[in-house]
């Protein structure tokens, strides 16, 4: 059987390739590519791929070259789609870190939790015996007038005279009173009061009614009810950067009263900063423009907002813009945009019904042979008709 050899120029000019010489053996049976013998007759690598008169020959190791120390990536590689063709190796990009925003940190222990307290009718009694104890010693003391002890019915005291025993017995009893007296206090719906000792927080009461707190406790008074609050005229900007007055309301009420009083100077004043802060970060649209702009602007704050006074104890149900409207410094520049805006949509439909209805007439009158009308005739009606349905509309030709 007699094999065939080809060369191109290049072969013929470089007989010897970078494997030594070799000698290029026709397709086998099986249909691939040739076999390439050695000076010692054992098999080599092919150093050719593509080899006739046209193309030029590619050698197989740049087609097919491996990295002999692959790259190691820490983090999960994206690969880029190599181009067909050119023997070009995937490339690995280190895709970009995430950004998390920062969250306020508060102390985890710092939780409300419900204070100790008793009935207001424990106090009651308690003032009550204090009075009484306080009575009983000052006609044990002889010191109770003659008048008191005769509408009381009470026996005539034996004693004239305030001793150790008679004192420690005031003493006891006037702390008895204070304490009983001094701890009520009324629990209203919708507010909440705040107890420490020594700077200790010892917990919140939220019932209401009468009741008796210890006395020594100090009490700040929270507002615990859904309340809203009404912005003035804060600084925005809408999609393409245009300076714009919005004014938002916010719907909120104190969660946690803990971290409200305790976590923060003062929750009022940061939730006001909370919702400049998100609003300078989330473009609004005017109202009438794009259809759920502003919508979709109240959702966006609403989420920002919560997302930064939830830590703190706060509970944002809804931050929605109410007014929106131009700065004053490109107020009367904008308007005279828009005016022009709606005037040009309002001659563009204008402009079109009129074509429509000369359209459909010359098209009537041709149809049903009541005219017989050349190229001058129809573009000399088509004229008249059109100043005619322009001033009947009331506009200028």
């Amino acid at each position: 059987m007699s094999t065939t050899t080809s060369h191109t120029p290049e072969s013929e000019e470089h007989p010897e390739g970078p494997a030594g010489p070799a000698a290029t053996v026709g397709p086998g049976p099986a249909g691939g590519a040739g076999a390439m013998a050695g000076p010692g007759g054992t098999a080599t690598r092919p150093a050719r791929l593509i080899q006739n008169e046209v193309t030029t020959e590619i050698p197989v190791h740049l087609l097919f070259r491996d990295d002999p120390e692959p790259v190691s990536v820490p983090l999960k590689p994206a690969v880029v789609g190599r181009r067909q063709g050119t023997g070009e190796q995937p490339r690995l990009t280190r895709p970009a870190p995430a950004r998390s925003r920062a969250v306020p940190q508060v102390d985890p222990e710092l939780v409300e939790r419900p204070a100790r307290v008793l009935p207001g009718m424990a106090g009651v009694l308690a003032g009550a015996a204090g009075l009484a104890g306080c009575l009983v010693t000052s006609w044990w003391a002889g010191v109770l007038p003659p008048l008191v002890v005769e509408s009381l019915r009470l026996p005539a005291s034996t004693s004239a005279s305030l001793g150790p025993a008679q004192w420690a017995a005031y003493a006891g009893a006037g702390a008895l009173g204070l304490t009983g007296f001094g701890g009520l206090a009324r629990g209203r719906a919708g507010q909440a009061r705040l107890l420490g000792l020594f700077g200790r927080y010892r917990g919140t009461v939220r019932r209401t009614g009468l009741l008796w707190v210890n006395p020594l406790l100090r009490r700040r008074r929270v507002d615990v009810r859904l309340r809203h609050w009404r912005s003035e005229a804060m600084p925005a900007a809408d999609a393409n950067g245009v300076p714009l007055r919005v004014v938002l309301l916010a719907v909120w009420r104190v969660r946690d009263t803990a971290r409200a009083v305790l976590d923060i100077d003062d929750h009022e004043t940061y939730l006001r900063e909370c919702v400049e802060a998100a609003l300078a970060r989330v473009p609004v649209e005017l109202p009438g423009g794009t259809r759920g702009g502003v919508a979709a602007a109240g959702e966006t704050l609403t989420r920002l907002v919560a997302a930064d006074a939830g830590p703190i104890g706060l509970e944002v149900f809804s931050v929605q813009p109410v007014r929106v409207e131009y700065a004053p410094d490109v107020a009367a520049a904008m308007h005279r945009r828009r005016i022009a805006a709606l005037d040009a949509r309002q001659r563009s439909s204008m402009l079109n019904s009129v074509v429509d209805s000369v359209e459909d007439t010359v098209t009537r009158l041709t149809m049903r042979g009541l005219v017989e009308l050349d190229d001058y005739e129809r573009k000399v009606l088509v004229r008249d008709l059109t100043v005619a349905f322009c001033s009947g509309r009331g506009e200028p030709v």
